[in-house]
């Protein structure tokens, strides 16, 4: 963005997310957790190697297997599976720059961890769901987990307000 861009006046705001991408090891295995998990079937699998992919991303005559599954609330899931070489697993620690992770509101996140455990979730806290006890989300329960490629889903519940 040049400087004269910044200072017009024009303002770019996003009017909603479209989706949340996912690059995975093997789609077969990242799809198997998200279909048992939110109990639905993918929106369309395909082999994604039209040029201008290529060119949006940087890597020139890219193929890419991909799943497309539609989130709660209107988002879709898209899980990538690069047919590249050179391929290279992230670390699990989340404190890593870069590390990027996906939180879905639950009703009861006993019940969802629960279930994400039975889908082939990690715990990252073995004993389950803690209790949030301060600032703006205090009252919500939260917990992280690690299901396929070390990609960390985080389950959330609101706060009950009276």
């Amino acid at each position: 963005m040049d400087d004269e861009s910044v200072g017009s006046g024009a303002v770019a705001t996003a009017s909603a997310v479209h989706h949340v991408g996912m690059s995975v090891a093997n789609l077969d295995e990242a799809l198997a957790f998200w279909e048992n998990f939110l109990g639905i079937k993918a929106r369309w699998r395909t082999v994604l190697n039209r040029p201008y992919l290529g060119e949006i991303i940087g890597i020139p005559g890219v193929s890419i297997r991909a799943a497309f599954v539609d989130l709660p609330g209107g988002v879709v899931l898209e899980l990538l599976d690069y047919e590249t070489p050179d391929r290279e697993a992230n670390p699990e620690t989340t404190s890593n720059p870069g590390n990027v992770h996906l939180c879905l509101a639950v009703d009861d996140i006993d019940l969802a961890w629960k279930r994400a455990i039975g889908c082939g979730a990690r715990p990252v806290r073995a004993e389950g769901p803690v209790d949030i006890d301060g600032g703006p989300n205090m009252g919500a329960r939260g917990a992280y987990l690690r299901v396929h490629d070390v990609i960390t889903l985080e389950l959330f519940q609101r706060p009950v307000r009276h």
